[in-house]
């Protein structure tokens, strides 16, 4: 018997302006992790950030390690407004795919593995945690720069298998 899709579709945009931020909201309980693909540029060379659920207190952690093709690295961030996951330069377009793990559970924190490349600027991959037991319902993506016309930002739902 053939599995059905484990990839659903739950929102899609394509910027046809430049904005600092996007939200994705009413995000449904229904699937077991949520998967955020953005393909992103920005004004200036910077990273986006999530908040999630409108949490703009000190609830986020992150570790990055990335490489330039020079240089590797390493860095913490820990009780922040918001959390990077992605980063991209002001030349070319970023690809940042973020896997969010049992979003919908009320009782453990929320963590995310995201992962990301820009032809010019660095790899990078991150763990990050959200501090709160609540459902994910919304996911606000924020640049300290301006997204760039054309960025897309899809989310998908995965099915348990």
């Amino acid at each position: 018997m053939a599995a059905g899709s484990t990839y659903t579709p739950i929102a899609t945009t394509t910027l046809g302006s430049t904005a600092t931020s996007y939200t994705f909201s009413s995000i449904s309980g229904s699937y077991t992790d949520l998967v955020l693909i953005a393909n992103f540029k920005s004004s200036a060379t910077d990273g986006i950030s999530i908040q999630l659920n409108g949490d703009t207190g000190s609830n986020y952690s992150w570790t990055l390690l990335y490489g330039t093709g020079s240089v590797a690295g390493s860095a913490s961030y820990s009780s922040r407004t918001s959390a990077t996951i992605g980063y991209t330069s002001a030349s070319n377009f970023n690809t940042t795919i973020c896997q969010f793990q049992n979003y919908s559970n009320a009782t453990t924190y929320k963590t995310w593995l995201s992962k990301g490349s820009s032809a010019d600027y660095e790899i990078d991959n991150m763990v990050g945690l959200w501090r709160s037991t609540s459902a994910i319902t919304s996911i606000k993506i924020n640049c300290s720069g301006t997204l760039q016309i054309g960025s897309t930002f899809t989310l998908y739902g995965i099915a348990s298998a």
